[in-house]
């Protein structure tokens, strides 16, 4: 089966091969014995389809009824769920899920709900590691929220981590939003958080792993 690599990674992978074949190149021509230059093309190939693993970019078909559907945003494993007051945007108390992605995760993020943008921004921070609870908070983020045909806002947060170094954000004020489209990619390791309303049905716990794009994590409830 042909990988398809997201357009993220096409320049990383290309720079990475070149300085690889330039590292490899001499020790296979002049390095003697040879075990020396083995040795360098086995770990710069683990090496290299390592990033090619992480800049994968599979194609999503959600199939449960897309209705009121929360559906997760990244591939990863639920480190937290709690009721939170949430103080950037939406300004009430609502409901914190937020989903890890380790460095062997798909790395592009889905929109967790289909509606329109209302709002985005980015803000500087730092880059402690992904899973600690400030992250939310004090590293490099980009907020986006989502309103649903329904009328209830979600709110997404791309996180950075130690070793994340760029946000990327697709969506934009206004945008349609849908559960089966890349909302952005974050590079090297990272963390997404939900914020839904009070009252919203959650399917999983903290510890399990979500697929972005196919995972219903929950279902808002308008009516409450």
């Amino acid at each position: 089966m042909r990988v398809k690599i997201h357009h993220e990674g096409t320049g990383i992978l290309i720079m990475l091969l070149a300085i690889l074949l330039v590292i490899n190149a001499p020790l296979w021509l002049w390095v003697r014995p040879l075990a020396w230059a083995i040795g360098c093309t086995v770990v710069s190939t683990v090496f290299y389809l390592l990033v090619v693993n992480f800049f994968r970019s599979p194609r999503r078909v959600f199939t449960g009824d897309p209705v009121n559907a929360v559906v997760s945003s990244a591939d990863g494993t639920v480190v937290a769920l709690e009721e939170v007051f949430e103080d950037e945007y939406l300004h009430c108390r609502c409901i914190q899920l937020s989903v890890f992605m380790s460095i062997f995760n798909v790395h592009a993020n889905w929109f967790p709900v289909d509606g329109t943008v209302t709002y985005i921004k980015h803000h500087a921070g730092r880059f402690m590691a992904a899973y600690l609870p400030k992250s939310s908070t004090e590293n490099e983020r980009s907020t986006v929220a989502i309103k649903t045909p329904e009328g209830q806002t979600v709110l997404m947060r791309q996180i950075a981590g130690a070793m994340a170094r760029r946000i990327v954000t697709y969506a934009r004020p206004g945008d349609e939003a849908s559960i089966e489209d890349h909302m952005g990619f974050i590079k090297f390791g990272s963390r997404v958080d939900l914020f839904l309303p009070l009252g919203t049905d959650i399917f999983v716990k903290i510890g399990d792993k979500t697929t972005g794009g196919i995972t219903c994590v929950g279902r808002l409830n308008p009516d409450k």
